[in-house]
């Protein structure tokens, strides 16, 4: 299994993941046309992709998602909250999609990935994280949530790969230009996650898990130095031995791979 981040940020996230027959993209945050234009660049075909599995209905996750699974042709799997706001506020044409709801912590398959979506914790209708499996590897991809549970520690710390979403720094967050009321919703429970809480999680999970992405940075309220500093302290005598990498919302590039291979 291959994972390969094509976008990661405020402004757009998408996630391609590449299995023996076939793959599939998490979210689509981007414009179709940039999004495939980015996809082409990873060597991955467009008609390889199987389906769509959407985190949450956030314009950042799901800007392109309409064009997109019409154009493909693709199922788009989401939990039923997801789903009842994307199709009845956030589309752009009544043309016909196919739409498949999924539940937290109830498997489901497609091709030969099979999917477990957990609850995550932000100001969404019903959003959610993922396990993913596939010949023997699991990549769970955790963004947007404000917090993580020992119930997501659990699931996720057995992963041969592990998206991790290290938003921003509390400091950055504090003294930058956001209104208060912004910045309240960052730091709430329901928010994002900070570099701190993410450097926490990784104090737990990084004895076992060997690759980790960190995503969705703020381009205001973080950077990627200081994101990595804190997954550094976080991993603390384990960081050495991992491969980490910090996406950002450019993507992945010959000169920047953003991708790990389980």
């Amino acid at each position: 299994m291959r994972c390969t981040i094509l976008a990661s940020g405020s402004k757009g996230n998408c996630t391609v993941i590449e299995g023996e027959s076939g793959a599939i993209l998490v979210d689509a945050g981007l414009s179709t046309k940039e999004l495939l234009s980015r996809l082409s660049c990873t060597g991955c075909l467009p008609e390889t992709i199987e389906a769509v599995i959407v985190t949450h209905e956030h314009g950042d996750h799901i800007k392109g998602l309409d064009v997109l699974a019409r154009r493909l042709a693709i199922p788009v799997y989401a939990t039923e909250g997801t789903l009842a706001d994307f199709l009845n506020c956030r589309r752009t044409s009544n043309k016909p999609i196919d739409t498949r709801t999924c539940q937290h912590h109830e498997h489901f398959s497609i091709g030969n990935f099979e999917i477990e979506p957990f609850a995550t914790s932000h100001d969404a209708a019903d959003p959610c994280g993922f396990v993913i499996r596939e010949n023997g590897a699991r990549f769970g991809y955790c963004t947007d949530t404000g917090v993580i549970t020992p119930h997501m520690l659990a699931l996720l710390r057995h992963c041969d790969g592990l998206v991790l979403e290290s938003n921003h720094c509390p400091e950055m967050l504090a003294n930058g230009p956001y209104p208060k009321s912004l910045k309240r919703r960052i730091r709430s429970s329901r928010g994002h996650l900070s570099n701190v809480a993410a450097s926490v999680a990784l104090r737990t999970l990084g004895k076992d898990i060997p690759q980790i992405i960190l995503a969705h940075l703020s381009e205001i309220n973080n950077t990627p130095e200081r994101a990595r500093a804190g997954a550094r302290e976080g991993l603390g005598l384990y960081y050495e031995e991992k491969t980490l990498i910090v996406a950002t919302q450019e993507g992945s590039s010959p000169e920047c791979p953003q991708r790990m291979v389980l």
